[in-house]
């Protein structure tokens, strides 16, 4: 196997939900699976605890992997050819905590409620390319066989519809066309034929940058996630698979 093995997920539901920029009562999705979801997941697989002392150290072997997520349209039953836009979801509802709620002068209302707005995305199906040392996939598609802890996309109400390890590890080309032939198509369509984010470097073109690399899912919020630079890619551009 080469140095630059693949590992493909397929991330089919009803309901996914990638939050990036979710604070207080307000949970919005990314129209992307990001870095941190991706690697929450992983992470839960293989059982890591994120209250335990060497949880930024088992998270630190992921940062040598490469992420490049894939939105695979979905076809209308019975509408040959017809692609099912995205669709946002908001849920609303109120919660009410035994303990009240802690207002900012730090007094604590126990008859206070809060309102929260959390966001799904509705008919998604993504491709996610995990590009890396073959050692470590060869781990990551053992646990996602047979994960330690539950894994979803998002939240614990957006469950797979569909066995996640797509393919690999194997050479990147080889995933690839697996990939889509798991997700109902010809295997020969190219990556620049889908909508798709890749990693770069921060001086390319079109470069923008998200703070959704996991350093500790058990750390203070402000301290859990670093940023990475991406490249979003409409469906004709230029990409590489």
């Amino acid at each position: 196997m080469s140095a630059d093995a693949r590992l493909a997920l397929l991330l089919d539901a009803p309901m996914q939900s990638w939050g990036h920029a979710s604070r207080f009562e307000r949970r919005t999705t990314a129209l992307h699976p990001t870095r941190s979801g991706i690697f929450g997941l992983l992470a839960a697989a293989l059982g890591i605890d994120k209250h335990a002392p060497d949880e930024a150290n088992r998270l630190a072997r992921f940062a040598p992997l490469r992420l490049t997520t894939v939105t695979l349209p979905r076809c209308a039953r019975g509408q040959r050819g017809a692609e099912l836009p995205i669709v946002r979801l908001e849920d609303y509802h109120t919660v009410g905590p035994r303990e009240g709620i802690r207002r900012a002068s730090g007094k604590v209302d126990r008859d206070a409620t809060v309102q929260t707005y959390r966001h799904y995305l509705l008919d998604a199906r993504f491709g996610v390319l995990l590009d890396g040392p073959p050692e470590l996939l060869a781990e990551l598609a053992a646990a996602l066989r047979d994960p330690v802890w539950g894994v979803w996309f998002g939240r614990k109400c957006c469950l797979p519809a569909a066995p996640l390890l797509a393919a690999g590890p194997a050479a990147p080309e080889e995933a690839w066309r697996e990939l889509l032939r798991r997700a109902g198509l010809s295997g020969t369509e190219n990556l620049a034929d889908f909508d798709h984010v890749r990693e770069c470097g921060p001086g390319e073109p079109g470069a923008d940058s998200l703070d959704d690399s996991p350093v500790g899912y058990g750390r203070p919020i402000g301290e859990r996630h670093a940023p990475r630079w991406i490249r979003r890619l409409a469906r004709g551009q230029h990409g590489r698979t």
